[in-house]
């Protein structure tokens, strides 16, 4: 009998908290339906957003060529809105020119801080050169673009005995702005790899500079790769720095020391003196889809190298 009352009222208590179990469970189905919706539209209103400037910027960008031809804006070296001519290679042909300069510069010396700090460095002191380097990241642009104009650009002034406003003195200025982005990106792909990699190479003798040179590195290259890319990002949109150093004359530099424009400096300087619609304006328009189109191509050049990413 006892046996019995048990198994009734096992069975009646086990009823009593099926109800409970089932509305916390309806509860938690219900939080997890919203939040995937909140989700959901967040993404959807942020690629709306995006699609909305790429559509905006492209129309008023190709308007320019009812007034101007595609040959004549990207070949030409002619840049006189008073004449109607806009030729905006000078922009193109600086900006690709100052971005290369610049990664060339930060690119060495990136690298070999990544090592020294993934490999060489104590703890106590990658832990205090980390931080001190991300604190580049967040100085404002305008406080490198004032360092460059008074020290950078009057030093390179003494050395050639001209003056030194152009490609070199943003180059270096862009150079220490990713300087920390690739720096940073790099030292976390090469920390990442697989310790094996390390030990195998030790073990069969290579030394210890050997093993940096020639298997961590390239078996980091895809992380390296994307540290790079994403640094030309920000060098070929940056704006104020290249502003306060580069000169802005519209014309094709000879050298790295001549005064040019870039496409970022040459948007500022100019969208206040145009008119809404205008040619001049739809041509600034142009160059802003121009700068769109080169900033997406190297968003997707890091996908396909992410995809590469992982050491087998």
């Amino acid at each position: 009998m006892n046996s019995v009352a048990d198994k009734l009222s096992s069975a009646s208590s086990d009823n009593k908290s099926r109800p409970i179990v089932t509305k916390w469970t309806q509860g938690q189905h219900r939080q997890d339906s919203i939040m995937r919706w909140v989700f959901v539209g967040s993404a959807a209103l942020v690629s709306a957003i995006i699609f909305s400037i790429i559509v905006f910027v492209g129309m008023q960008g190709l308007k320019t060529f009812q007034g101007v031809s595609p040959l004549e804006f990207f070949f030409s070296t002619d840049w006189t809105p008073g004449s109607n001519k806009f030729g905006a290679f000078p922009f193109l042909y600086s900006t690709l020119l100052m971005t290369l300069v610049s990664v060339v510069i930060s690119v060495p010396l990136a690298l070999s801080g990544a090592l020294f700090m993934a490999k060489i460095a104590p703890k106590w002191m990658r832990e205090i050169m980390r931080p001190a380097t991300d604190l580049f990241v967040g100085i404002p642009s305008v406080v490198y673009g004032l360092i460059g104009m008074t020290v950078i650009v009057p030093a390179l002034g003494k050395l050639t005995g001209d003056v030194a406003y152009g490609i070199l003195p943003a180059s270096i200025i862009l150079a220490i702005m990713i300087l920390p982005t690739i720096l940073s990106i790099s030292e976390d792909a090469i920390r990442s790899l697989p310790s094996r990699l390390e030990e195998a190479s030790l073990a069969l003798g290579a030394t210890r500079w050997q093993t940096m040179w020639r298997v961590l590195l390239p078996a980091a290259r895809p992380g390296i790769l994307t540290a790079i890319i994403l640094g030309m990002g920000r060098a070929i949109g940056e704006t104020m720095a290249v502003f306060m150093v580069i000169g802005n004359s519209p014309q094709m530099p000879k050298s790295l020391l001549d005064s040019t424009t870039v496409l970022t400096t040459a948007i500022v300087k100019d969208m206040g003196n145009t008119n809404y619609g205008s040619t001049w304006n739809n041509a600034l328009y142009m160059m802003a889809l121009l700068l769109l189109v080169i900033s997406l191509s190297l968003i997707i050049i890091i996908r396909i190298v992410a995809k590469r990413s992982e050491v087998k």
